[in-house]
C-alpha cells in the first residue's frame, strides 16, 4: 500500500502538468496572432463621493481628493479598486482612517467583474475577436461615525 501512494501522486502531477500545458497552448493560439486591446471596465453611475483607484493613479492626489471630500462635509466616501489596484485602494482607505483618528467606520465588499478584451488581428487571415475575463474588485465604504 505504501508503494501505491507515490504512483498516485506522480499520476496526479502528470495530469496537472498536462492541464497547464493545455492552458499555455490555448493562450499561445490567441496571443501571437492578435493584439490585445483592453476595454474600460464597467462603472455604475458616478457620484461625487466615489473615488476610483487605478494602479497608475497618483496616491497623494487621491488622498487629497478624499480629504477635500471630508472637508466639504461628505458623510460617506466610497473607494473602488479593480485588479492590480486592490492594494492601493485598501491603503488609501487605511490612510484616511488613520488621518481622521478613527472617526470613520470602514466596511468592505469584494466582487468579480467581467471585463472585455478586444483581440485585433495582426494579419489578414485572422478575424477580430473578443475575450471576456473575470477581474476582482473591491468597494470600500467609509461612513462618518455619529
Amino acid at each position: 500500500m505504501a508503494q501505491e501512494k507515490p504512483e498516485l501522486n506522480i499520476l496526479s502531477n502528470d495530469i496537472s502538468t498536462a492541464q497547464n500545458k493545455f492552458e499555455k497552448k490555448r493562450y499561445q493560439k490567441i496571443l501571437p496572432r492578435h493584439n490585445i486591446r483592453k476595454r474600460c471596465p464597467p462603472q455604475g453611475t458616478r457620484r461625487n463621493n466615489d473615488v476610483y483607484v487605478t494602479s497608475s493613479s497618483n496616491f497623494k492626489s487621491q488622498l487629497g481628493q478624499c480629504r477635500k471630500l471630508i472637508e466639504e462635509g461628505e458623510q460617506e466616501i466610497v473607494i473602488h479598486g479593480l485588479g492590480a489596484a486592490l492594494p492601493q485602494a485598501i491603503n488609501l482607505a487605511l490612510q484616511l482612517q488613520d488621518l481622521s483618528h478613527n472617526t470613520w467606520c470602514v466596511s468592505t465588499g469584494t466582487d468579480t467583474v467581467d471585463v472585455v478584451d478586444d483581440l485585433e488581428p495582426l494579419s489578414d487571415d485572422v478575424d477580430f475577436d473578443t475575450r471576456v475575463r473575470p477581474n476582482s474588485c473591491i468597494h470600500i465604504k467609509l461612513v462618518k461615525k455619529p
